[in-house]
């Protein structure tokens, strides 16, 4: 058994297509294939199930992915341990971060960490908070950046940055007009919102919580797994949203969405390690640079 055969084999289980993961691993479809045949040769296994031209994981597939994803995530911090001992000439770091922080605060960090240190690889992932918080815990990424708690086991969290979050509306809104407004008004108009498991969502079902309020008492309109078109939904004249200052501060000077008269709820952002996983010291500088 080899790293590269476990590393075909978890991308096919991921996929549970040979075609797709063949293309993602930029390889042949025969080779991952072959890949995948030895490995149950080999031991004499059936690790997926063959269902007409369509493959699934079974149970037993199941089983040794669990132990797959242990061995790579194994080879991986032996390897930064090897790098780590030539100093940051080259190596890789990966980073997996919340939409709002990645996509409008974290650039000009990654650019300043680039120009530094070229030789390490940067490996950016975007997911919501839940999907982040869950990367660092299984040892899939080694730094994550999030902009809401999120408890999980033998996962550091410490804030490193703050945002503000803000209610907005299209200018031709009725609560565009400056008038100060609290949650207690929320149910007056159509709301907008991230998906379950987001920061802004979860900030958002915050904010209710502290008011008394129930988000079933409210009008949802949409639910949206992105923030710029979400922003865009709002910006076309439905409802309202609570979101980053920093999202929409472009917006905001052009005249295009218009800030709500309530006032603006800090947001921490929180930058996560695993505590009991091999830190590299691409990791540990990059986590000293965003935090200077």
């Amino acid at each position: 058994m080899t790293l590269e055969q476990l590393r075909i084999f978890v991308e096919v289980a991921a996929r549970q297509h040979i075609t797709k993961a063949a293309a993602h691993l930029n390889m042949t479809q025969s080779a991952v294939s072959a890949a995948v045949t030895a490995l149950e040769t080999r031991h004499g296994v059936t690790l997926f199930d063959r269902v007409g031209r369509s493959i699934v994981l079974n149970r037993t597939g199941k089983l040794f992915l669990k132990e797959a994803h242990a061995v790579l995530t194994s080879a991986k911090a032996a390897e930064a341990a090897l790098v780590d001992l030539s100093g940051l000439m080259h190596g890789e770091l990966t980073i997996m971060a919340s939409q709002t922080i990645g996509g409008y605060w974290l650039s000009p960090r990654l650019v300043a960490f680039r120009r530094r240190y070229p030789g390490i690889e940067l490996t950016i992932r975007i997911g919501n908070t839940a999907e982040v918080s869950d990367a660092v815990a299984n040892g899939e990424v080694e730094v994550g950046l999030i902009e809401w708690p999120s408890e999980r086991r033998g996962v550091s969290a410490r804030k490193i940055a703050h945002d503000e979050m803000i209610v907005v509306v299209a200018p031709s809104h009725p609560w565009a007009d400056g008038k100060a407004r609290s949650p207690s008004d929320f149910p007056q108009t159509q709301w907008v919102l991230r998906e379950q498991g987001s920061g802004t969502r979860l900030a958002f079902e915050s904010l209710l919580q502290k008011a008394g309020l129930d988000i079933e008492a409210l009008e949802i309109a949409m639910v949206l797994p992105e923030n710029e078109p979400l922003v865009g939904v709002v910006e076309a004249g439905i409802g309202a949203t609570l979101m980053s200052r920093s999202v929409v501060a472009m917006r905001l000077r052009n005249g295009l969405l218009t800030e709500v008269n309530v006032p603006a709820q800090p947001r921490p952002f929180f930058l996560l390690r695993h505590e009991e996983r091999y830190r590299s010291k691409a990791a540990d500088t990059f986590d000293t640079m965003i935090s200077g």
